[in-house]
């Protein structure tokens, strides 16, 4: 955890830019958590995806993977997509976490840094929307039940588009 204070510190110290709407997402691609292999932005190309900044010490991340499973599973036929980005500096403390809220959606693992500093993430959980053509449409950051409602507004105006 010292490590991603730290990083989130010269994040805001350094005034890095965070992505802004109407930008277009950086690709990425990070190792997968539950199974082998990777993924990363391309490999949704053409849906609408919501990316998740997430750790296993992250209070309302207990509340939001569960929340953001239950939208997946209701709108993953339509074109949308839950990717999950792990920040955690063991990578057993997510595992840990991912049994105890089990997600059917991609989680990904970046024990680097280098993911949240390319998106501008300053605080956790932080959650990024972006449309078909890859450009981003929102930034969620932190979270309590009551923002699902709003997220799945802004992913189903997105899915008619």
């Amino acid at each position: 955890m010292r490590v991603l204070a730290a990083l989130f510190l010269a994040l805001i110290m350094n005034n890095v830019s965070a992505l802004e709407v109407g930008d277009k997402v950086p690709d990425f691609r990070l190792p997968l958590l539950t199974q082998q292999g990777q993924a990363g932005l391309s490999s949704f190309k053409g849906k609408v995806v919501y990316v998740d900044f997430w750790a296993s010490w992250c209070g309302p991340c207990r509340k939001s993977l569960p929340a953001l499973n239950t939208l997946r599973k209701e709108l993953k036929g339509k074109g949308f997509e839950v990717v999950a980005i792990n920040l955690d500096e063991d990578v057993k403390d997510a595992r840990a976490f991912l049994k105890e809220f089990p997600v059917a959606y991609p989680t990904l693992y970046d024990g680097t840094g280098k993911t949240p500093e390319l998106f501008g993430v300053r605080g956790m959980p932080t959650s990024y929307l972006i449309d078909r053509q890859g450009k981003l449409q929102a930034v969620h950051q932190g979270f309590k039940p009551s923002d699902i409602t709003g997220i799945r507004a802004q992913v189903m105006s997105l899915l008619a588009k």
